[in-house]
């Protein structure tokens, strides 16, 4: 089975050629059915035929899943539970992850403002998998934490809360100059997360709906294999255009860990241990209600997708990071 590729092609024909127990995770972002303007495929079919082909693509991408592997599916709430009711025949349910993301009124209706992750394990007993933290959210005009910890402040973590169920953190990219031309790109940090929650260094990621190449690029920075599958030739070089323009740079101290601009979005629970000596950590902890931890180096970078040069960036505290585009 190759790795590190962009496949070019109907994601069932290629999937069935892929070998069962053989990928580490699998993550699947598939058309809405809402008739976006995709390249060379018509977003509307009617629903027991988009249910159907949706059954199809979530078998493969279970089949093809190692025994201790993960398997992601975004999509919006409406679709999601028709596949959790699928998957929950075949495989083992473990979260639905509420990702905040800006939206508009429908009319006669709540807003909607979330889109929905699918966190299954192809066996739960085995399934691999690591608590993750995100940074202190902060005030951005006073630096205070924007959460009160009341007594227990002695007991903050450095670096941030272990990571819920509900991401509020992550958003959505919010400018068309940020954006490739697809109507439905992620941006890097959310699939660098679950990167970082399901898999290790050297294992293999697929996405099956690769369009411009998110995943592929996310496990490229973190040291992953990759196998992308998309029907659109155009899509597929502006995705081997990327991949080319990077590489496997995303950490600090041979520690992976998700990068946003100048700071820090992910780090893993169990490497904070090795991570820390690379900081200014306010002592005695309480301190952390007001003063951030301060990166050593004196700055983060995380590379962009052309081959220039990245200009030197100073650290702000991580509550100034923000995370969009």
């Amino acid at each position: 089975m190759k790795v590190n590729v962009i496949l070019r092609g109907d994601c069932l024909e290629i999937l069935g050629t892929l070998p069962p127990d053989s990928v580490d995770m699998t993550f699947a972002d598939p058309p809405f059915n809402l008739n976006k303007k995709y390249n060379s495929y018509k977003d509307r079919k009617s629903l027991d035929a988009y249910l159907e082909w949706c059954k199809r693509w979530l078998t493969e991408m279970v089949r093809v899943t190692k025994p201790t592997g993960s398997i992601f599916v975004h999509n919006i709430p409406k679709w999601l539970t028709y596949y959790a009711a699928f998957l929950n025949e075949i495989a083992d349910f473990k979260h639905w992850i509420s990702w905040d993301a800006m939206s508009i009124p429908l009319g006669k209706t709540l807003m909607p403002t979330h889109y929905g992750i699918l966190f299954y394990a192809k066996d739960k007993k085995l399934n691999k998998f690591y608590e993750i933290r995100h940074p202190h959210k902060r005030c951005r005009k006073c630096n205070v934490l924007l959460k009160d910890y009341g007594g227990k402040k002695a007991g903050l973590h450095p670096f941030g809360p272990l990571v819920s169920d509900v991401w509020t953190d992550l958003h959505r990219i919010k400018h068309a100059k940020n954006r490739d031309e697809h109507p439905c790109q992620l941006p890097e940090t959310v699939l660098e997360r679950l990167i970082l929650m399901t898999t290790d260094e050297g294992d293999i990621v697929l996405d099956p709906f690769n369009g411009t190449g998110t995943t592929v690029v996310a496990a490229k920075r973190l040291g992953r294999k990759y196998i992308g599958i998309e029907i659109d030739k155009n899509y597929v070089t502006i995705a081997e255009e990327k991949l080319r323009s990077i590489s496997a740079d995303s950490h600090i101290g041979g520690v992976w860990v998700s990068k946003y601009l100048n700071g820090i979005a992910t780090i893993r629970d169990k490497d904070w241990e090795y991570l820390k000596e690379h900081f200014y950590i306010p002592h005695p902890i309480p301190l952390l209600e007001y003063d951030s931890i301060i990166y050593k180096n004196g700055k983060i970078v995380k590379h962009r997708h052309v081959p220039i040069e990245v200009d030197e960036i100073p650290v702000l505290p991580f509550n100034d990071v923000t995370h969009s585009k």
